[in-house]
């Protein structure tokens, strides 16, 4: 038992001893301001998490249709390929990642829709 209390005051004092203390620092009653870093969901990431994309499309794993990291990956960020992909989306398609078709999404905006393909391109790493 002594040698348990021996490891254990031996263990504490060589970790008191790394401590930095500085007594010469006065103490204020003011609370710490922690800076936290929050990212901010862009238009088109709210409007996809709104949506009926996340029933068939993932951000990183295909379920039914692509991944959108694969999107990003095929198509480069320029605008013939986001007008391509805007018109894919809304009038639904087939063929280009297999058999499957996507469903036609007329009921949504093309400036909706641009920010959703918009924010799927920006995810190429």
């Amino acid at each position: 038992m002594k040698i348990k209390y021996l490891l254990i005051s031996v263990a504490l004092v060589a970790l008191c001893s790394f401590a930095k203390f500085n007594s010469d620092k006065k103490y204020s009653s003011t609370p710490l301001k922690l800076e936290t870093t929050v990212q901010q969901q862009s238009e088109g990431e709210k409007l996809i998490a709104k949506s009926d994309c996340i029933g068939c499309h993932n951000k990183d794993k295909k379920i039914v249709g692509p991944a959108y990291l694969d999107i990003a990956k095929k198509y480069p960020s320029n605008n013939k390929n986001i007008d391509y992909l805007v018109g894919k989306v809304i009038a639904g398609g087939s063929g280009v990642w297999g058999t499957i078709p996507m469903l036609p999404h007329a009921t949504y905006k093309k400036e909706e829709v641009k920010a959703m393909v918009k924010y799927i391109l920006s995810l190429k790493k």
